[in-house]
């Protein structure tokens, strides 16, 4: 989970991507469309260049792990901790089990 809270509705993100989409060819540079857009949308430019590099990466227009496969591949390592967790616990609760039946006295 996240550490920070999302104080923008993802409509808002999608819209101010597309905007920076539209309007880039506007201005001189795609930098000089975010911090004009971002000041509109309320964020900080920094902020809205991660969304539209991401909204990239998503659209496979730029190199990277879309954020469906990086979700996936964070719950599937969360599993396999809990999973290995659960190994451990079922491992040291057999050991546990197996010395006390050697312990205990033999009767015929």
């Amino acid at each position: 989970m996240s550490k920070t809270t999302n104080k923008f509705a993802p409509e808002v993100r999608a819209r101010a991507v597309r905007m920076v989409a539209d309007h880039e060819r506007d201005y001189p540079s795609r930098w000089a469309a975010v911090v004009s857009i971002a000041e509109k949308i309320g964020c900080v430019p920094q902020t809205l260049h991660e969304w539209v590099k991401k909204a990239e990466v998503n659209s496979g227009k730029r190199a990277g792990v879309p954020t469906e496969v990086a979700d996936k591949v964070k719950a599937l390592e969360r599993e396999v901790r809990e999973l290995r967790q659960a190994n451990e616990i079922l491992h040291k609760a057999s050991a546990y089990f197996a010395q006390a039946e050697l312990d205990r006295p033999f009767r015929r």
